[in-house]
């Protein structure tokens, strides 16, 4: 499966957009969120947030040279046998199995573990899922932090699989995998931030209630230098994998990601409907 070439995109090179994202200015306390789940709607937010206008770059001319490990992001092409990603069963069996070649291939590792997916619509009450419907992330964030990533892996592996892993000179990688349920995206599309760009205290650890847990996420407050990206009009043979978190040092740990309004974007336009699959990959020694 090949990253994307600049000759396989009509979009010029160098092109530019100027939107809004939501940022989470920082405060005293750790901020906290009631998740969709536990709301049965909309998640309810404790801390204050903001817009701010800022400069993407049209990630196609480049992105032949994304990578995980630098950018903490890649643009890929790859299609899906699945004609209805709406069927959970079709999703676990096929779709599953394709994600997994698909994220082998992309991290070099040896296993791979899914623990969830999600499916997300700017259309009405938002997509249907098992524990609720969901509309786009719209708050910029990270799902997984330093301390909930290898938690969340041990979770997904089996308890203490992660120390073993690391203890034999293993690594272990969260990514997600993005990718237009319909397209061409023409509402509502996914910006990224460069992690070589975020400095480490614009990442804000925050805690999110569950019914039954509290898990932790980073939000991100702006700061000036933050590098920003969008795929313009992603189709649905195309997918994003976006790296949560990595037990490595030394390479990109953490990319900030979240939805946006595309300056007057068309509401007439047919709604964004996605789904992201939640992995780890393992990488054994």
């Amino acid at each position: 499966m090949n990253q994307m070439s600049p000759s396989q995109t009509p979009v010029e090179a160098g092109r530019t957009m100027t939107a809004p994202l939501g940022f989470t200015v920082p405060q005293d306390e750790k901020p906290v969120f009631h998740s969709s789940a536990l709301t049965g709607g909309a998640p309810k937010i404790f801390f204050q947030v903001e817009e701010v206008a800022v400069e993407m770059q049209d990630m196609r001319p480049v992105a032949g040279g994304l990578d995980l490990d630098r950018q903490g992001f890649t643009l890929q092409r790859a299609g899906t046998a699945v004609d209805d990603l709406y069927d959970d069963e079709a999703v676990t069996s096929t779709y599953y199995a394709e994600i997994t070649d698909l994220v082998k291939r992309a991290t070099g590792a040896t296993r791979v573990a899914i623990f969830d997916h999600t499916r997300r619509s700017d259309g009405g009450a938002g997509a249907a899922n098992k524990d609720g419907a969901r509309g786009p992330a719209s708050r910029v964030h990270v799902d997984y932090t330093e301390t909930s990533g290898p938690k969340r892996a041990d979770d997904a592996l089996g308890a203490g699989e992660v120390e073993r892993i690391l203890a034999a000179g293993g690594r272990v990688i969260q990514v997600n995998v993005w990718r237009p349920i319909t397209g061409p995206v023409r509402r509502a599309p996914l910006a990224l931030a460069d992690a070589a760009s975020i400095a480490p205290d614009a990442l804000l650890a925050t805690d999110q209630v569950f019914p039954d847990r509290v898990g932790e996420i980073y939000q991100l407050a702006h700061q000036p230098g933050q590098r920003w990206y969008w795929a313009p009009e992603m189709a649905r043979d195309e997918v994003l994998l976006i790296k949560g978190w990595d037990s490595q040092d030394g390479v990109a740990k953490y990319t900030p990601h979240g939805a946006f309004q595309i300056p007057d974007q068309d509401p007439a336009a047919p709604p964004r409907e996605s789904i992201e699959v939640r992995t780890f990959a393992v990488i054994d020694a």
